[in-house]
This record gives C-alpha cells, sequence and structure tokens, in this order.
C-alpha cells in the first residue's frame, strides 16, 4: 500500500482481512503466557487460603465486618489493588501504548509477589498483596486491549477463547501445587510460599519473551504514528502472506477514522453511555458469582465438615476443570452472540450453585464444582472480549478499565460479605446471594447488551 493512502482506516482493513496463520496464533501465545502467570497470581488464593490460617498469619475470620486479620481482608487487600489500578490507570496504555504498559505491569507484580512471599504479618501480607493487585490490574486490561486490536474479526471470539485456555491452565497448576506442597513445606519453608514464589518466578521469564511483541498498529494509526503503524503491518502481511502461501484477500474499505485521542467523559456519549451503564452493573454482579465460588471454595468445603486435604483435593479436581470452559469457546465464540453466550452461562451458575450448596456426596462436589468452573469461565473469556468490543481505539483501554474496575470494587466488600453470610447463614446462604447476583446479570445484558459478533471494531465504535 502506498504511504499517500496509509491512514487509521486502511489499518484496520489491512488487520481485519488477514488469514489466521502461524503468525497470527503466535502473537495470541505470547500475550497468553503472560496471561497464564496473571491469572495464577490472581487464583492462588483458594488454595493457600487454608495454609495461611493454619500458619496463624491469618484468622478464619475476621474481627468485625471489615476486619483486616482474615481471610477476607487478604482477598479485599487483591481487589483494592486491582480497583485502584483499573479505575485509574486503564489511560495509561491508551497514552503510552499497550506494549510499554502490559510489559512493565507484568514485571511489577512479580516483584511484589515475590516479596509478599516472605511476610510475616497480616498487615505485610496485606499490603504487598494490594501493591501486586496494581500491576495485575492494569495488565489484565492491557492484554484484552491488544488482543481485540490486532486479531482479524473473524476470529476475535477464537483468540480470545485460546488465550483464555493458556491462563486457565494456571488454575489446575495453583490447584495441584498447593495440593504437593501445602502439606509437605519443602525444607521447613511454608508450602503457601513456595506456591506464591513460583508463579513470581515464571512471569519473569514471560516478560523476556514479550519484548518480541511489537505495539499494537491500531494505537499507533489512532495516535497519528501511521509510519510505524505502516511498518508493522507490512513485517506481519509479509510473514503471514509466506505462511498463507497465495496473495493475501482484499481489505474492505472502511469510512475515515480520526486520529483522535479521545478523553474519558467520551465514555458518557451516545452510544457508549448505555453501553457503560451495562458494563458496570453486569461486572459488580458477576464478580459476586466467580470470586465467590473461585476464592472461597476450599473454605466453604470445611465448613461442610471435608477435612483440609480433602477439600484441597476436591477443589484440585474442579480446578482442572478451569481451561475447559474456554476450550468450550474455541469452537463457539465465533457462532453465537457474545450477550447469548453471557446470559445462558449466567443461569448455569445459578443451578450448578444452588445444588452445589445441598451436596455431601464427593462425586456430586466434584461434578457441580465441574459445572461452575466451566460456566464462570466462559463468562470470564466472553465478558473480557465483549467489553474490549464496545467503545473506540482512543478510549479502550481506559473506558474498559473503567468499567471493570467496578468488579475490583464489587470483589472488595464480596468478601466480606460472603465471610458473614457464611458465618450466619452456611454454605446455602453463599450461594442463595450468589444466584441472586447472577440473575441481575442475566437480565441486565439481556435487555441492554449490543451485538458484536463479526462486526468490524469501527463499525461498533460508529453505532
Amino acid at each position: 500500500m502506498a504511504p499517500s493512502t496509509i491512514d487509521a482506516a486502511a489499518i484496520s482493513a489491512r488487520l481485519d482481512r488477514l488469514p489466521d496463520t502461524r503468525s497470527v496464533w503466535k502473537l495470541v501465545a505470547l500475550l497468553s503466557f503472560g496471561l497464564f502467570f496473571e491469572l495464577y497470581d490472581l487464583l492462588f488464593t483458594g488454595y493457600v487460603a487454608p495454609d495461611l490460617v493454619k500458619s496463624g498469619i491469618l484468622k478464619p475470620a475476621t474481627a468485625g465486618l471489615f476486619g483486616m486479620t482474615g481471610l477476607a481482608g487478604f482477598i479485599a487487600s487483591l481487589f483494592s489493588g486491582l480497583f485502584v489500578s483499573t479505575l485509574l490507570c486503564g489511560y495509561l496504555a491508551d497514552r503510552y501504548g499497550r506494549r510499554t504498559i502490559f510489559t512493565y505491569s507484568l514485571l511489577w507484580y512479580s516483584v511484589a509477589t515475590a516479596v509478599m512471599a516472605f511476610q510475616r504479618t497480616a498487615f505485610g501480607l496485606d499490603f504487598w498483596r494490594f501493591v501486586g493487585g496494581l500491576g495485575i490490574g492494569v495488565e489484565i486490561i492491557t492484554i484484552g486491549t491488544y488482543l481485540t486490536e490486532i486479531i482479524p474479526k473473524r476470529i476475535r471470539g477464537r483468540a480470545f477463547a485460546v488465550s483464555q485456555v493458556i491462563g486457565f491452565l494456571a488454575v489446575p497448576v495453583a490447584a495441584l501445587l498447593a495440593y504437593w506442597l501445602v502439606p509437605a513445606a519443602p525444607f521447613g519453608f511454608a508450602g503457601w510460599r513456595w506456591v506464591v514464589l513460583i508463579g513470581s518466578a515464571g512471569a519473569v521469564f514471560v516478560w523476556m519473551i514479550r519484548r518480541e511483541l511489537p505495539e499494537s498498529p491500531r494505537w499507533l494509526a489512532q495516535q497519528g504514528r501511521l509510519d510505524e503503524a505502516d511498518r508493522i503491518v507490512t513485517q506481519l502481511e509479509a510473514r503471514v502472506r509466506d505462511e498463507y502461501q497465495q496473495e493475501l484477500p482484499g481489505a474492505v474499505e472502511m469510512p475515515p477514522q480520526p486520529a483522535d485521542r479521545g478523553k474519558f467523559r467520551d465514555v458518557w456519549d451516545v452510544p457508549y453511555r448505555d453501553r457503560t451503564v451495562m458494563l458496570i452493573v453486569f461486572h459488580i454482579f458477576q464478580t459476586i458469582g466467580y470470586y465467590g465460588f473461585a476464592n472461597w471454595a476450599p473454605t466453604l468445603l470445611i465448613q461442610q465438615g471435608i477435612t483440609v486435604t480433602n477439600s484441597l483435593l476436591y477443589t484440585g479436581i474442579i480446578a482442572a476443570a478451569a481451561p475447559l470452559g474456554p476450550l468450550v469457546g474455541v469452537f463457539i465464540a465465533d457462532k453465537l452472540e457474545r450477550k447469548t453466550v453471557l446470559v445462558w452461562t449466567a443461569g448455569a451458575s445459578i443451578a450448578c450453585g444452588l445444588a452445589f450448596s445441598q451436596v455431601r456426596y464427593s462425586v456430586w462436589i466434584v461434578l457441580l464444582g465441574i459445572g461452575l468452573t466451566l460456566a464462570s469461565n466462559i463468562i470470564s473469556y466472553t465478558f473480557h472480549l465483549y467489553q474490549q468490543e464496545l467503545y473506540p481505539t482512543g478510549i479502550r483501554s481506559r473506558a474498559s478499565g473503567f468499567v471493570y474496575s467496578f468488579s475490583r470494587l464489587s470483589a472488595i466488600f464480596n468478601a466480606f460479605i460472603i465471610a458473614f453470610l457464611l458465618q450466619r447463614f452456611g454454605v446455602t446462604g453463599v450461594f442463595i446471594f450468589i444466584a441472586a447476583a447472577m440473575a441481575i446479570v442475566m437480565i441486565t445484558v439481556g435487555v441492554k447488551g449490543p451485538k458484536t459478533r463479526g462486526i468490524a471494531l469501527e463499525e461498533l465504535s460508529s453505532r
């Protein structure tokens, strides 16, 4: 393409017409390895919780509704960091670039998590969990933004599903490591500390690999850096053409796209205002369902009379199903509408959760736990893509970060509310609370969610 014809619309059209060859999927894989360690760090809480209590650093219950010496305070510290970073730092990737921000945020949380592994007080544990959460929050949003912008529109769903398959492999890995290391405490070093350090060390390795990734061409074009965007796309086209072994499909002409950096207030303009309100409500309540089970599963089982060792074994088996949810998405993601998937899987989580609260036999505990995990992780990969699709390039990262921050805020209070409900109303009370939250998710997305499947990002932005 001649330099005189280079503009933001042309860059977007050239990316969307690319066949899904090895080079395209390599970009997905490199980002996904980073997501693996983010999800590892985000979700190991439930598996190390019994050991943290056993070691005396944390208490099983909180002193008052918002006490910080118990498990609820530890969970709330992470989500406080996630809330601050997603609310206030989402603009960084819109201002400084996707590649720069996700590279350094990964290194940030690796260091903070390593320091946390050596803490011996509840305050130290909570403080460094908060600091690590700052890095994780920025990282998750930026990865989603990058994937959305560089992957051709017809495989966006599959790309997110594959990314989350790789990412959610972290869940069974964390569960199995906890199952092996927590009882053993190798070299006299508490098992929970080993679980934390392993994740931190792996993230540094991925940070080194990620330096191969280019900047997002869509972001460069939107910043007016058209020559750089053209150079990256031209190099990617050359590699894809060699792998495709024929000429690339023609690019579909798009309307001119302004090089407008956008401002936060744009999220309240038409058509984004309704999308923003819908996503805020969605995130407040989906978090109750997702983390209410993920972070509390071993503790909930112990409350039902299961021993610590068996609790970790059962949750380890359940965790092995974590990548299967997004794996289902590899086959359905670009065939079913995003909002439809969110509504039906929220309904499935209600059914599985209420049944889980009533069973006592190990087979049913595992089967219903797997059902909950599958539903939750299909919801996860779907909404991470869905929220990115609903905003234009100029505000994509900060807008997604803003609405996503409400899930982090919800999780802070959710931890204390579940601890309170568990103490007063038992496991059944917890799952009735979760079911009510997921019912609100179904209604909100079903009524207000727009359709996005197979539509160019620029077209979605103009609707």
